[in-house]
């Protein structure tokens, strides 16, 4: 069986050094999952610019390839994605979607293609429960069955659709599913209590790409008007990742640099920088600009050494604007370099607190009160250690950062999750002055 990049892999790091320069933020992970399942709405050849060149989207290629999708890198970030004449899904690698939870988003589109199928069961994260409700709901509000197997969900069509969902929970994934869903039937479909995070509305601007009617994009209503028969050539740019610019800033604090992070999706940074400066992070910003899709502001941010100081009040995540769930847990190794006790709640995910509590073998003091909430108690000198790497991505970048300043060696063992999500993070970082090297 073909082993993954990374999954026998690991890092190690020379911590304790400043780093310098400039950085650039790459396009999003999760907008190009979105994207890649959003192409199945077109019937004609959709091009893809600004696609990452990461583990999950390998794994989404292997999926798309398996069932007859035509695949192609067209240069170093840009896909070219041709959908078949007749889809037939008996052959999907099951191997790739149990890797990756984005598959989930192919239910919507393929139901245009499909009377009845079967998806395996998805992957991702290990954090704990995570149910398909909202997805379960809505898809069936819009009149398909969906019935959960030992190993797969069972896909059929019914005759009943209502003109308006309401999703059942704030999912990225379910929102998207649904806007997919309604964009290939021929009706006008509202979904209501929408979310309207970065990777939705890369979703919903490609749609208005090719003419499907959308009202009410970056807001919680969507009226959408389905067209099940779309078939032309279109090309489409990701936006850039504020999960991305998230590490860099974090990165930045915990080795105490100056820092320039370039082309930050601001709208979804605002909330967690304001938490940072509210710390007495220093920093500077640019004034905003457009990303490639014309859609995005971005702007370039420094950041400056600071003494940080922890917050009286607790830190916790919600569906945007709030902080991102995905952003959450960079503040616990910046919460062990500030002044105080920092309570970071993490409501939205089952037992993704516990990997948090991995920051204590790089010295970091960190209090689990249960399996949502930590204290932490700062600022301690981390120092380095050799730790697995979590089966979940942000708590696995978010030990690499705190691993970048902590003094000594630190190694971090099985680097599969960090690669699902960061392109060439190793050579990019070295490039700022970081000291990792890959262990095969």
């Amino acid at each position: 069986m073909k082993e993954w990049q990374g999954e026998r892999d690991d890092f190690e790091i020379e911590g304790g050094h400043k780093l310098s320069g400039e950085i650039i933020v790459n396009a999003s992970k999760n907008g190009a999952t979105h994207l890649f399942a959003a192409a199945l709405v077109n019937r004609g050849k959709t091009v893809l610019h600004n696609i990452p060149r990461i583990e999950e989207i390998n794994r989404f290629i292997e999926v798309f390839k398996s069932i007859g999708i035509n695949v192609m890198w067209a240069d170093e970030h840009t896909v070219t994605i041709e959908p078949p004449s007749e889809f037939s899904i008996s052959e999907i690698n099951s191997r790739a979607t149990g890797k990756i939870r984005s598959a989930l988003m192919l239910i919507g589109p393929l139901s245009a293609h499909l009377k009845s199928f079967n998806l395996p069961h998805i992957g991702g994260c290990k954090m704990g429960e995570r149910t398909i409700a909202a997805h379960r709901y809505a898809l069936e509000d819009l009149g398909l069955n969906i019935i959960t197997k030992e190993n797969y969900y069972q896909i059929s069509h019914r005759k009943l659709k209502k003109n308006e969902v309401v999703m059942y929970e704030s999912s990225d994934t379910g929102t998207t599913n649904a806007i997919l869903r309604a964009s290939i039937l021929p009706q006008k479909t509202t979904i209501d209590f929408a979310q309207q995070n970065y990777m939705n509305l890369d979703v919903c601007y490609f749609l208005q790409k090719l003419g499907i009617k959308i009202d009410g994009v970056g807001t919680k209503t969507l009226t959408i008007e389905g067209n099940p028969n779309i078939n032309m050539d279109v090309e489409y740019f990701n936006s850039e990742d504020p999960i991305e610019a998230m590490l860099f800033i974090t990165i930045a604090i915990i080795t105490r640099s100056k820092l320039t992070i370039r082309r930050a999706p601001i709208d979804f940074l605002k909330l967690e920088l304001l938490k940072l400066e509210k710390m007495r992070l220093d920093y500077e910003m640019s004034k905003p600009y457009l990303a490639h899709n014309n859609k995005t502001k971005l702007v370039d941010i420094t950041i400056k050494p600071s003494k940080l100081k922890a917050l009286y009040d607790k830190i916790h995540a919600q569906p945007y604007p709030g902080i991102n769930t995905d952003n959450l847990p960079f503040f616990v190794p910046i919460a062990t370099q500030a002044k105080g006790t920092t309570l970071i709640h993490d409501w939205m995910w089952e037992d993704r607190a516990i990997f948090f509590t991995e920051l204590n073998k790089l010295g970091g003091n960190v209090r689990l009160a249960d399996s949502h909430r930590v204290f932490i108690d700062g600022p301690t000198k981390l120092k380095g250690a050799t730790i697995v790497c979590p089966p979940a991505l942000r708590p696995a970048v978010m030990l690499m950062a705190a691993m970048l300043g902590a003094e000594g060696k630190s190694t971090l063992q099985g680097v599969y999750s960090v690669n699902r999500g960061y392109e060439n993070i190793v050579g990019r970082l070295n490039a700022l002055g970081a000291k990792i090297r890959i262990l095969n």
